[in-house]
């Protein structure tokens, strides 16, 4: 394993994480269609991850350990900048999955995050939105009727699962946006 590599992707997954869960606690998240503060982390991650697969491939577990691996799909995931690129570690995942060097659910993920980036319907119903009233949903899905079929080949919980563990984050989201409006009307 490239200990250095490692250390790296998780440096990176940890900034973007930690960055949209300030977000979230702030109640900004949502307040714009894409906050300048993290595409700003998305931009820097996107510039470094291409130079990583290009230098290496996809960065497998044998390459990056288990973490590293996950750090690596989660900033890919995120390169929403750069949907040509993203559809380029698509294939090199899907090879790593197929070789044990990627988990399933991270080519779910990315694979659903292309198909709608691209306009078409997903596969395994990762990827939802939050209408008006703030009720998630799935977004368009291929095969509605085979979704939990397809996500439990690839280690997902069912779509319903999903999808309330979506409306848990998006209420929390909610109720820091109410509190964050409340704050600043009690400070004037």
């Amino acid at each position: 394993m490239n200990k250095e590599l490692h250390d790296e992707l998780l440096s990176m997954q940890h900034e973007d994480q930690r960055v949209l869960q300030e977000l979230v606690d702030s109640g900004e998240l949502g307040t714009v269609e894409y906050h300048p503060r993290i595409k700003e982390v998305h931009e820097r991650n996107n510039v470094r991850i291409k130079q990583i697969v290009e230098q290496y491939g996809w960065p497998g577990i044998s390459l990056a350990g288990k973490e590293g691996a996950e750090a690596a799909w989660l900033v890919v995931q995120h390169a929403v900048l750069d949907t040509e690129f993203m559809g380029v570690c698509l294939a090199l995942l899907g090879e790593a999955v197929r070789n044990g060097e990627a988990e399933g659910v991270h080519f779910a993920y990315l694979q659903d995050r292309v198909l709608i980036m691209s306009g078409r319907p997903q596969i395994y119903g990762t990827q939802h939105d939050v209408d008006e009233n703030g009720t998630a949903f799935p977004l368009p899905i291929e095969n509605p009727s085979e979704v939990d079929y397809l996500r439990r080949e690839m280690g997902l919980g069912t779509l319903a699962e999903a999808t309330s563990r979506i409306q848990e984050m998006s209420n929390t989201i909610r109720r820091n946006r109410e509190a964050d409006r409340f704050n600043k009307d009690i400070a004037r």
